[in-house]
């Protein structure tokens, strides 16, 4: 089987939840504290192993290619004015190994849509998806990491999966399974956003996945589905029909920063494990909550 190489990140979204902050910056290039999503989200990648990274971009998105290419000026001035530490982050943004490539996804029809951009990139080879919304926390095994793992014993897609609040799961796209082991679940059915009512489970589809080359030809063939556009999971309830999926409920902690409070509950939490600001970050927020 050929290893995990390349990752897929849809960027090609709206924003409109995080409006007007997204009318001209993408919400991927929202910061926590220092740092993008995206590169949270490119980092985790490469960490992996993956050496591809394939953005699936739109319209005013062009300062995502900007971010990881080179800034001859403002290296320049960084240079000048002696300041090594920040040159040394902005020149290794991403290791010199890592190639970018950026496709145009010229309508917005959906998660599905958005991967099967990717396919003259990726080819024949199985690949990941990530969302940058979903920041996930988990230390020097990352969620993705912990996924590859899985991948090079079974060699069959994996959902990154959470339980959730059975009160939330017309939100996401939920799985019924089976346990096949500890944290990993045979995936037997999905159903995108379901009613609370009938929902076959509280384990949620999250943003990572990886998944073998089939997904494309199934995406072609995949009509519109909820939001009237094409769904990733009603890709995955076919892929279901030929191959095996397996669901890892991974070790870690999401944020989902496509809302405004999972965005600012991770802007808190990262803030008080920075190095530079965690003590007089903490020192604040206490003497706030005493007012």
């Amino acid at each position: 089987m050929k290893p995990i190489r390349k990752a897929v990140f849809p960027v090609a979204g709206l924003g409109t939840r995080f409006l007007p902050a997204t009318k001209a910056n993408p919400k991927e290039m929202l910061p926590i504290v220092d740092k993008p999503l995206i590169q949270f989200a490119a980092e985790e990648a490469v960490a992996a192993g993956i050496d591809v990274l394939i953005f699936i971009i739109g319209r005013n998105k062009s300062s995502i290619p900007d971010h990881f290419d080179k800034a001859f000026e403002l290296e320049a001035n960084l240079v000048a004015g002696g300041k090594n530490e920040m040159l040394e982050v902005v020149q290794n943004i991403l290791p010199p190994h890592v190639d970018c490539v950026y496709i145009r996804q010229a309508e917005a029809l959906g998660l599905g849509h958005a991967v099967l951009c990717a396919q003259s990139v990726v080819g024949d080879e199985p690949f990941a998806v990530l969302l940058a919304d979903d920041l996930i926390d988990a230390g020097e095994r990352t969620c993705l990491n912990q996924m590859v793992d899985i991948y090079n014993q079974h060699h069959c897609s994996i959902l990154g999966i959470e339980q959730v609040p059975r009160s939330t799961v017309n939100r996401y796209g939920i799985i019924d399974s089976e346990s096949i082991a500890k944290n990993l679940f045979k995936v037997n059915a999905i159903v995108e956003k379901p009613a609370v009512d009938k929902a076959p489970s509280n384990l949620a589809v999250v943003g990572r996945y990886i998944l073998t080359p089939r997904i494309f030809k199934l995406l072609e063939q995949t009509e519109r589905g909820a939001g009237n556009e094409i769904q990733l999971t009603d890709g995955i309830a076919k892929l279901l029909n030929e191959e095996s999926v397996l669901g890892h409920e991974f070790s870690g902690k999401r944020f989902d920063c496509g809302s405004k409070s999972g965005y600012l509950k991770a802007t808190v939490e990262f803030a008080l494990k920075h190095p530079e600001l965690k003590q007089e970050f903490q020192a604040f927020l206490h003497n706030l909550i005493k007012k």
